[in-house]
């Protein structure tokens, strides 16, 4: 009998039901937090570690983690069903049948749209962390990587893979290596030449990997065949009046400090006018969005249920704990060592913690003294986390956001492992080239 993995949603409450077995079986304990006078933000106070009175999470607890994580992730879910429902509006009209028809009936090398695309995504990824708003575009990605010839692993790897590769190196990311390097107190550009060359280098890794695993993607469902009517003016508009709306977002989150809700707003907006365009009333516009919003419920779930885990680890007071067990190796080995397994360190870390930037406020108080101890630079310390902490949402097995994705792809996530483990060892690979050089 073929083993079948089990559904994300079980594998995210088994997930909560780990954590919370977890806040009986480890001991509770905290760090001392200063608050920073001029953000607000409470700083962790290295070496400051004790234990504090337990606190286990019983079964009804857990099971009250999961509609709080709703609520705790309401943002993220509502940008997941409005941009689902905008473009799943422009998919109903035929506009991007139409468009991805005339995109793929032009293309004589699917490789190097793999790659144009690869570097689209890596874009976004550097200026802001996207990839939780690229959960709605997976259909459509799938669409085109299987008229291209390639299969949904692919069309993940060309996209979020892509994405996360951006995210992780890039210094412009202010939700990655931008608030690490806040964090360690190290200047917004440090290291910038070394972090681009190490982005180049693990991007072009990464998309040299996918190209060469293309052929044996055999995750490969069955799609409707791109349409033969040539794109209107129309449709070209259509397709504009949701992306001038996510170049704005990332405009605005780099200059005016915009958040998720901002994105929600503008591709609200955006949908609107699709429908406009295409000649809907306003009646039919409304109706057509709410239905695609349908399509994207399933991947709003996931992601509130992913946030569950990390309230169960929390309020059982076992996060600073299972940081403190992770870097206490580090000080028995050499600092070359130590330098380039800091980045499991924080990959580890990242199950547990899965805000990039939450996760960098809370670690690098500790790794960035800990490197200076170790006589690894600060500008190595954060590298090792870019690789380790933001690289991971690849793969994490607590981020709503890669099984909402996953999902909309149909693909496993064992499948999706079995692909992209050996992919991110080679981008681990050029960020422990990276950390080396700086250290």
């Amino acid at each position: 009998m073929r083993f079948r993995a089990p559904h994300p949603l079980v594998l995210l409450l088994g997930g909560v039901g780990v954590a919370a077995a977890l806040t009986w079986l480890l001991p509770a304990g905290a760090y001392e937090r200063q608050v920073d006078a001029v953000t607000g933000i409470a700083r962790v106070v290295p070496g400051t570690y004790a234990a504090t009175d337990a606190a286990p999470v019983g079964i009804f607890g857990a099971l009250v983690a999961v509609p709080r994580g709703f609520v705790s992730g309401a943002d993220v879910i509502l940008t997941i069903l409005i941009t689902g429902g905008a473009f799943g509006l422009l998919d109903a009209s035929g506009a991007l049948g139409r468009l991805l028809g005339a995109l793929i009936g032009r293309t004589r090398r699917p490789a190097l749209v793999v790659i144009s695309l690869g570097v689209v995504f890596a874009g976004f990824g550097a200026a802001e962390q996207m990839h939780e708003e690229f959960i709605a575009l997976m259909p459509v990605l799938v669409v085109l990587a299987r008229n291209l010839g390639y299969g949904s692993v692919t069309a993940l790897a060309m996209s979020m893979g892509a994405a996360m590769v951006g995210a992780a190196f890039a210094p412009t990311n202010p939700f990655g290596t931008g608030a690490a390097l806040k964090a360690a107190e190290l200047p917004a550009m440090s290291a910038a030449g070394t972090r681009f060359a190490v982005l180049l280098v693990a991007l072009a890794a990464w998309l040299a990997y996918t190209l060469w695993q293309a052929p044996k993607d055999d995750v490969r469902p069955d799609v409707t065949a791109p349409s033969t009517e040539p794109p209107s003016l129309r449709d070209a508009l259509s397709l504009l009046a949701l992306v001038v709306p996510i170049l704005v977002y990332v405009v605005g989150v780099l200059r005016w400090g915009w958040g998720i809700n901002e994105l929600s707003a503008l591709v609200l907006f955006g949908g609107f006018l699709v429908g406009l365009l295409q000649r809907y009333s306003l009646r039919d516009t409304a109706a057509k969005f709410l239905v695609a919003m349908e399509s994207m419920v399933a991947a709003g779930i996931l992601v509130g249920v992913a946030r569950g885990i990390g309230l169960v680890l929390t309020e059982g007071r076992i996060i600073d704990t299972i940081i403190a067990g992770i870097v206490a190796p580090l000080q028995l080995v050499p600092a070359e060592v130590a330098a380039v397994a800091m980045i499991p360190a924080h990959a580890l870390i990242h199950v547990g913690v899965t805000s990039t930037s939450g996760q960098a406020m809370l670690t690098m108080p500790i790794f960035a003294p800990l490197g200076d101890l170790l006589g690894i630079s600060r500008d190595a310390v954060v590298l090792a986390f870019s690789a380790g902490g933001v690289f991971t949402d690849a793969v994490n097995p607590t981020s709503g956001a890669l099984f909402a994705m996953l999902l909309n792809a149909k693909v496993g996530y064992g499948r999706w492992m079995k692909f992209a483990l050996p992919g991110m060892l080679l981008v681990w690979v050029a960020a422990a080239v990276g950390i080396l050089l700086l250290r």
